[in-house]
């Protein structure tokens, strides 16, 4: 992998003229969160890239011990079903809906010519699109029929936070994420093990095959996102870690933090300019975004919102 490699997830949402202040959050937790919790009981374990595939620039290196307390996760990313029962709780409106664009990818684009923003620099293969939100994840001519139990998508970190607000939750740490991610499995490159595909010749993850971005030749059965508790969960029970979507952490990103951070229950930097996130999406292929791992770290702006990005939480 190159050090110029980018990540599959969308450019930083353009909020000039706009202003960034985050829409406000519940005030209290009010919310049920219904999601199958995995309780973990923590422990040490080894964060980081053992096998140099990551991007340099990612910052998955080196390898440290860290200590983690116990903690519960989601089983699974929040779905569609879990976020509509927040958004009809409290009338919340995401980042998407208020800006009133989003990124979608131009295989899945579902939207009227003059929606089109134009595609983004140096990605041609994400648009910005007027009326892509949550409830239109290709536009404005998509709705949610049949994706009830798919990850949502088009929240932004802001929107989460303010999901995990209502719900009592919290956002994992990167540290956290990785560990649940492992399901166990020390060093292994995914939740599985170290091979992509198994001896069945079967796809273990959501990803892209094929020629990214021409032609996804679907082998996995899926264009974009799939039901949360698709293929096989891990050795503690968390359903696609990796593959589907990306999950936003709590952190700020920082692509040297693993050079100082802490062995106990790391945290992140104190500020920073991007939230981390984890797990890559149904858009990472080896020839471009090969962050479909365990230890594969990404980034984007807390306003950002796109097509591929969802997320899990944690208990308080």
């Amino acid at each position: 992998m190159t050090e110029e490699q980018p990540s599959c997830c969308a450019p930083a949402r353009p909020v000039v003229g706009i202003g960034s202040s985050p829409p406000p959050a519940p005030a209290a937790a009010t919310g049920k969160h219904d999601i199958e919790q995995i309780v973990l009981d923590g422990g040490v374990f080894a964060m980081g890239d053992g096998y140099g595939d990551g991007n340099p620039g990612d910052g998955e290196v080196p390898i440290h011990q860290v200590r983690l307390q116990p903690f519960s996760i989601d089983a699974t990313s929040v779905t569609n079903r879990d976020f509509a029962r927040f958004v009809d709780d409290t009338g919340y409106r995401t980042e998407a809906e208020i800006y009133g664009f989003s990124a979608v990818f131009h295989l899945a684009l579902q939207a009227d010519p003059g929606d089109l923003m134009g595609p983004a620099a140096g990605t041609p293969w994400w648009a910005g699109v007027h009326g892509a939100d949550w409830r239109h994840p290709g536009g404005g001519r998509s709705d949610l029929d049949g994706l009830d139990d798919h990850p949502v998508v088009h929240v932004s970190w802001n929107d989460t936070v303010a999901y995990c607000s209502w719900a009592g939750r919290r956002l994992p740490t990167e540290a956290e994420w990785e560990y649940a991610s492992r399901g166990g499995l020390e060093g292994a490159r995914y939740p599985w093990g170290d091979e992509l595909i198994g001896d069945d010749g079967e796809w273990r993850c959501n990803i892209w095959q094929g020629v990214f971005p021409q032609r996804n030749d679907l082998d996995d059965g899926f264009l974009t996102t799939a039901p949360v508790r698709t293929f096989e969960p891990n050795g503690y029970g968390l359903w696609q870690t990796v593959g589907n979507v990306w999950e936003w952490c709590g952190d700020w990103f920082g692509p040297r933090y693993y050079k100082f951070s802490p062995d106990e229950d790391p945290r992140g930097p104190s500020l920073g300019a991007a939230r981390v996130m984890r797990g890559g999406s149904y858009l990472c292929h080896d020839s471009y975004c090969n962050r479909y791992r365990n230890a594969a770290r990404s980034s984007n702006t807390p306003e950002s919102s796109m097509g591929n990005a969802g997320f899990r939480t944690v208990g308080t």
